[in-house]
């Protein structure tokens, strides 16, 4: 089990309550088992991150991109914490919002895949 950051427990926990639309759909799909019977925690801090939704059984983390994830300051956070995650184990999946708005049901599928490819 990865390192839970105390620290983080109230950022994560308005960070729960403010989601973006794509989280909402997103999570409306993860919660309760549905994919694959994996359980998801959503805005779980890990280490010195807070990530959108953590599986602990797959060792999966999947995230929701939005504009700001594409800047070049961005883009070099992401890849940091990518790395930083991968040294733990850990697997990200990295979707833009407006395709898991748009391509639910092949997000979703995706998602379902590298479940079962992972347990």
């Amino acid at each position: 089990m990865p390192k839970y950051n105390n620290n983080l427990k109230l950022p994560a926990r308005t960070l729960r309550s403010n989601q973006t639309d794509a989280e909402r759909l997103l999570w409306s799909k993860l919660r309760k088992k549905q994919i694959a019977k994996a359980q998801f925690y959503r805005q779980r801090p890990i280490l010195n991150f807070i990530v959108d939704f953590y599986c602990p059984s797959a060792k999966l983390i999947i995230e929701c991109d939005g504009h700001q994830h594409y800047t070049k300051q961005g883009l070099e956070a992401d890849i940091n914490r990518d790395n930083c995650l991968q040294d733990i184990g850990l697997l990200t999946l990295r979707y833009k919002n407006k395709r898991i708005l748009t391509q639910t049901i092949d997000v979703i599928s995706h998602i379902e895949s590298v479940i079962r490819s992972r347990l």
